[in-house]
């Protein structure tokens, strides 16, 4: 049992993680500014039922300070939904960056964008420059774009009296196997 959290707030210059996992009994817990090393602590507990209840307690607690699920990786088959909302907030920021008006709208969807793609945006966000050109936001957009074009799994041959199954896996794309040219004007 795993989950990834993340705290946006632009204006409060605040961009967190806060990940656990569960393991036999012990939770392992990291946290941070997303982009930077991670803090952990591991915490073992007399069994597997004590460390879930400890998962729950701590998650629902992070979620009562105003941390969203997230995810540290975009897999096709989990995320297109958020792939392509990614890529509507996107669009909604692109003529804020063109005509360099910052309203709220322009702050609500880059929070939103950030919950959904966890960005290293540094030590100090400055909502004013997290995108310098519509240039950047293009290229952003293409990178998510090509995460949508994962090609059906391919069905083995079948043979008599047994069931199909697919073999390819399906498409996990690491945000930190691409964050160099994800995140190339930062």
């Amino acid at each position: 049992m795993e989950i990834y959290l993340v705290y946006v707030d632009a204006i409060q210059n605040s961009n967190k993680f806060w990940a656990a996992i569960v393991e036999d009994g012990n939770l392992t817990v990291q946290w941070g500014r997303v982009g930077y090393k991670a803090q952990t602590k591991i915490h073992t507990l007399a069994n597997h039922q004590r460390a879930i209840a400890k998962f729950h307690n701590l998650v629902a607690e992070k979620k009562s300070k105003g941390y969203s699920e997230s995810q540290p990786e975009i897999d096709a088959s989990r995320s297109v939904a958020d792939i392509r909302r990614a890529i509507q907030l996107l669009n909604i920021i692109r003529p804020c960056i063109a005509n360099r008006i910052f309203h709220d709208g322009y702050i609500n969807a880059l929070n939103e964008y950030l919950k959904i793609v966890p960005t290293p945006l540094g030590m100090q966000i400055d909502y004013h420059r997290v995108y310098r050109t519509v240039e950047d936001i293009d290229y952003q957009r293409e990178l998510l774009n090509s995460l949508l074009t994962t090609p059906a799994p391919i069905v083995a041959a079948v043979a008599v009296g047994h069931a199909p199954e697919a073999t390819a896996e399906p498409n996990v794309v690491s945000l930190k196997t691409i964050s160099k040219n994800f995140w190339r004007h930062l």
